[in-house]
């Protein structure tokens, strides 16, 4: 794996649209729940989003413990 793939890897997080998809949202309503308190077009955030972002969390965890692991056997191999 080369250093461009392995930081790919590290930046490929997740979108607003792949977000609002998974919790059935607009990309708006993310973004609007994601403002600050005292902002004048923050929403609230979707009912039951936790349960919904805590998977999203770890399966990029996984995602990221995955790459860890590939590129720790690269260092393997060049030793």
């Amino acid at each position: 794996m080369d250093f461009k793939k392995a930081t790919d890897g590290l930046m490929a997080g997740m979108t607003r649209s792949e977000i609002a998809k998974a919790l059935g949202c607009s990309e708006a309503t993310v973004r609007q729940a994601r403002l600050g308190e005292d902002a004048i077009a923050r929403r609230t955030a979707p009912q039951g989003w936790e349960p919904k972002v805590s998977a999203m969390a770890e399966r990029e965890a996984n995602r990221l413990l995955r790459l860890a692991k590939a590129l720790q056997q690269n260092v393997k191999k060049a030793s």
